[in-house]
């Protein structure tokens, strides 16, 4: 009982209406089911990789920058994604909220005294319940409407 008393309810609750909306938005966009699982993998590497520790990550990727032709590669995809970022502003500004959500309940959880393992599952939960309310109910709005 404890543990819902620290939980940070509203950084969730924002997590879970973000995932909702993505939810929605992905069952309207009529999407084959395999492309469902890989949205559900995004998400558990997406979480996943933002609730690891800062230091870890920072061992990781000084292994990109070990060469010339790595740093330039690393340019290029960097060019490349922010060319992305230009042609698809409306997509990227959906996955900026997505991404400020998950960080603010990673600084919540922190700031509880959480640990990662436990930080990581609860994120996890609320944002595939929320992707999973999303298309819910964005199936019972389809059905209703086009039953009435």
């Amino acid at each position: 009982m404890l543990i819902l008393k620290r939980l940070p309810w509203l950084s969730l609750l924002l997590l879970l209406s973000t995932y909702t909306t993505l939810g929605w938005v992905l069952y309207n966009a009529n999407i084959q089911p395999y492309v469902w699982v890989l949205v559900v993998l995004a998400i558990l590497v997406f979480v996943g990789g933002l609730t690891i520790p800062w230091s870890k990550m920072a061992d990781y990727s000084i292994s990109f920058f070990a060469s010339n032709v790595r740093s330039f590669g690393v340019a290029v995809l960097g060019a490349f994604l922010f060319f992305l970022i230009l042609a698809w502003f409306r997509q990227f500004l959906d996955i900026l909220v997505i991404t400020a959500a998950v960080i603010l309940v990673k600084i919540d959880f922190q700031a509880a005294g959480f640990k990662e393992g436990l930080t990581f599952w609860i994120t996890n939960i609320f944002s595939l319940t929320g992707l999973g309310l999303g298309a819910l109910a964005a199936k019972v709005v389809s059905d209703y409407i086009t039953v009435s």
